[in-house]
């Protein structure tokens, strides 16, 4: 069985259906899931049994939760709710894309120490916010800062975060993670904003150096070096670190709080004062400016044996968990302000005299063997009578813990490793088994359930080579959706969820989302329109405009042209529309010198833009072929249009001129003159005799 397969599919509170698990921490799970009353992606942070399952836990989980949702803060992951829901507590937040401050040292090392201080900065706007409100975050550190992809960060995990004076805890242990608490949390006392402006300092050195401060096998040993030891100058580490930065850093770690900055505000002043190449102003006066930063020096008398028993045995180093209680044999200097100056710039190559950690072991050595030798005395410890020993495997450590003290034996060393077969924090395995002395104590291994791996960053890659990366470190590849994107190309991913760097269980499917491409639009049509109203209908859509003009047919001022027209476009291309001007005047040829035919007037003026309409009529001047005359007349400036030109047909023809006759009537006979009249011939009488007949 997987973690997430336990989670995947449930409603907490009708309303937040969990889709995958995106991170496992030793308090709770985070899962990706769906608001389906708003709609949108939320991250649930869900309780592990053995936190849900204990009562001061659970009161103090319910008014911190509270708290926290009332924090707003840009570099703040919101909190949008929370409750209970089937015995298991949740906390809903802000879904924030990217990846934690952790995974970037992990894989680069030292990052931009300007781009640390920019982090740093916007942390501190975060913690003050909530210092403002009495609330001290207690477990600061790089895996709870999440670098977004524009760069800015947002603080998580205000939800384990205690408002001042809010609830007791009864065994006065403290939540933190070891190589970030600061020394009053490790040795419990109060806690005052000084101590997040401590683990800060720690989350700067990281980023700045690559490295811890302090490390060591197990939370203890870091725990005490907390306390008591000073920290390596982060310029022995990097030597390129700037001098104000490193004195930021510096300060930030002092032992005593009361030689941090006062606030978180001043923190990121100073920071910001770095940024600007401003003089950084630092606590101290003008005694600490000579010296540059002071470094605090070691308390004594840290009782190792002590807190190794409130730990009771060794405890992971990296996760947030339950700190020991370290009670020095003499007072501490945190405690009485008190503390030795030096420089850490001149002094941090001299040898260090190896007297006071002999006069430390030989002090820690006394005190243990005092304390065993008042145990025997007290009667502690095994009895020598064997009983039976509960099974306790399958039970939380906090039952197991209780079953086997009723039983009469003690809990000892509890550790944990990976099972896929058993629920993260029950016991898997105990030892011994059977019969034991009665008194003696049992061990316990505890479950993590799944194997965690770290989340390939799929952006830019194919989803084939998506698929084999995942599947190198036993995860799976699935396509969620496809999307457009203006800066990834056709084909590759774009988004995927959970995030890169998350830790998740091995087998875990991790779904991303294929770029389309950039996402192409159709440019409206606005041939036709006049130039304003193209303009202003392009320039709605968010397209870029073009103005050109040119002569054309086409009525003066309207758009004519357009590029491109029926083609997609990325979204704001630039359209070019060119604006009628109208139609060009040009000067017509002269082709009506008499001299020039038809055929090649014609063609010069086509060859000049116009068209050519012909007419003929009869010259007697002008050749036959020849072009008599042309309208418009030659040199007439007009647009291009038609030249009407009259072609010759040469000179009119003559003809005889006729008389015409009446069809079917005789032709007359003519009247003789007196001078042709015959003498002899009588004259008619009748006037019917007048006309001979016209056979």
């Amino acid at each position: 069985m997987t973690g997430q397969g336990t989670m995947t599919g449930k409603v907490f509170n009708g309303r937040y259906e969990i889709k995958d698990r995106i991170g496992i921490g030793g308090m709770a799970e985070v899962y990706r899931a769906q608001d389906s009353t708003l709609g949108r992606v939320v991250a649930v942070k869900v309780m592990l049994p053995q936190f849900a399952a204990d009562p001061s836990f659970t009161q103090r989980f319910r008014q911190e939760a509270a708290s926290a949702a009332n924090l707003q803060s840009p570099y703040i992951v919101n909190v949008y709710d929370w409750g209970h829901d089937d015995d298991t507590y949740f906390i809903v937040m802000e879904f924030v894309r990217g990846s934690d401050l952790k995974t970037a040292i992990q894989q680069r090392g030292a990052i931009n120490q300007r781009k640390a201080a920019e982090i740093g900065s916007q942390v501190c706007q975060a913690l003050t916010v909530a210092h403002n409100q009495d609330i001290i975050h207690r477990d600061i550190k790089p895996q709870n800062i999440m670098v977004q992809p524009d760069g800015n960060v947002k603080v998580m995990d205000f939800g384990i975060a205690r408002a001042k004076n809010s609830v007791n805890d009864k065994t006065s242990a403290v939540l933190g993670t070891a190589h970030y608490i600061s020394p009053e949390q490790a040795q419990g006392k109060d806690l005052t904003a000084a101590s997040d402006i401590y683990s800060l300092g720690i989350v700067l050195y990281e980023a700045a150096t690559g490295k811890l401060p302090f490390d060591g096998p197990d939370a203890v040993s870091v725990a005490m070096q907390q306390v008591k030891d000073e920290p390596t100058p982060p310029s022995a580490i990097n030597p390129d670190i700037d001098p104000d930065l490193e004195d930021i850093i510096m300060v930030a770690l002092a032992k005593n709080p009361q030689a941090r900055f006062a606030t978180a505000n001043d923190m990121r002043m100073a920071l910001n004062d770095y940024l600007a190449g401003r003089p950084v102003t630092l606590p101290g006066g003008a005694g600490f400016t000579s010296a540059r930063t002071q470094m605090i020096g070691a308390p004594v008398g840290v009782n190792t044996a002590a807190a190794t028993a409130v730990m009771g045995g060794v405890a992971p180093v990296d996760g947030t968990q339950a700190m020991p209680v370290m009670h020095g044999g003499a007072t501490s200097p945190s405690a009485t302000g008190s503390f030795q100056a030096t420089s850490y710039r001149d002094s941090h190559t001299a040898p260090k005299s190896k007297k006071p950690l002999i006069i430390a072991i030989a002090a820690v050595l006394a005190v243990a063997l005092i304390a065993g030798i008042a145990f025997a005395l007290a009667g502690g410890g095994a009895t020598g009578e064997m009983v039976d020993v509960p099974n306790v495997t399958g039970k939380t450590q906090p039952e197991a813990k209780s079953e086997l003290e009723r039983a009469g034996f003690e809990l000892g060393v509890v550790s944990s490793t990976f099972d896929e077969n058993v629920e993260p924090g029950l016991v898997i395995s105990q030892d011994p088994t059977g019969k034991a002395a009665k008194g003696s104590k049992v061990n316990l291994v505890l479950s993590q359930g799944d194997e965690t791996v770290s989340v390939p960053d799929f952006y830019k890659m194919t989803p084939d080579q998506a698929k084999a990366a995942a599947e190198e470190v036993g995860l799976k590849a699935v396509e969620r959706e496809s999307g457009y994107s203006d800066s990834v190309e056709d084909g590759h991913i774009m988004d995927q969820s959970p995030s890169a760097g998350s830790s998740v269980a091995k087998g875990t499917e991790i779904e991303y989302v294929v770029s389309r491409g950039t996402e192409l639009v159709q440019a409206p049509n606005v041939i036709g329109s006049t130039e304003e109203e193209a303009k202003s209908k392009l320039q709605a859509e968010g397209f870029g405009v073009d103005v050109r003009h040119d002569y054309s047919d086409k009525d003066k001022g309207t758009v004519f042209k357009q590029d491109p027209l029926n083609d997609k476009v990325k979204p704001g291309s630039t359209v070019k529309i060119t604006v009628s001007d109208g139609p060009e005047e040009n000067e017509v040829p002269d082709v009506s010198s008499g001299n020039m035919s038809e055929s090649k007037a014609t063609s010069t003026l086509k060859n000049a833009g116009f068209k050519v309409s012909t007419d003929s009529a009869y010259s007697s001047s002008v050749p036959k072929g020849n072009v008599i005359s042309q309208s418009p007349s030659g040199g007439t400036a007009v647009p291009g249009s038609t030249v009407t030109i009259v072609i010759s047909d040469g000179p009119e023809p003559t003809q005889e001129p006729t008389t015409p006759t009446t069809p079917d009537e005789p032709e007359p006979t003519p009247t003789p003159s007196p001078d042709d009249t015959d003498p002899g011939a009588d004259t008619p009488d009748d006037p019917d005799d007048a006309q001979a007949p016209a056979n």
